[in-house]
């Protein structure tokens, strides 16, 4: 069984700093994109930054320049920095993996998710 474990999240002043980790566990070949997802109260879950498995990066505009997403690959595990954090930041983190492969048979899986955790930004 494969399973998205995501940590870090919390309660922050604004423009502070926080640090998300998600976590691929079971038996996985290789994996190919990877993100992070937020929903805040009453509203729809939007994208926050995705990578490719080769580094490339995408993100929303309302983060461009505050949070950084980076992956290591060995640890199958996907980071999102965020700086300069806002209120408008408060929300539930989602983590993302388009599709990986699973060991041995090589198996694909599409469109998984984390349990979610939540930043809260706030003084």
């Amino acid at each position: 069984q494969v399973q998205l474990v995501e940590s870090g999240g919390g309660l922050v002043q604004p423009g502070g700093s926080l640090r998300l980790s998600c976590a691929a566990s079971g038996s996985i070949f290789s994996i190919n994109g990877m993100g992070w997802y937020r929903q805040a109260p009453g509203k729809q879950r939007e994208l926050v930054a995705t990578i490719t498995s080769g580094g490339r990066t995408n993100y929303a505009d309302s983060v461009l320049g505050r949070f950084t997403i980076s992956r290591d690959n060995a640890k199958n595990t996907v980071y999102l920095q965020m700086n300069s954090l806002k209120p408008e930041d408060t929300a539930v983190y989602y983590c993302n993996v388009d599709s990986l492969l699973r060991r041995p048979t090589l198996t694909r899986m599409y469109d998984l998710w984390g349990q979610g955790t939540q930043v809260t930004v706030s003084s």
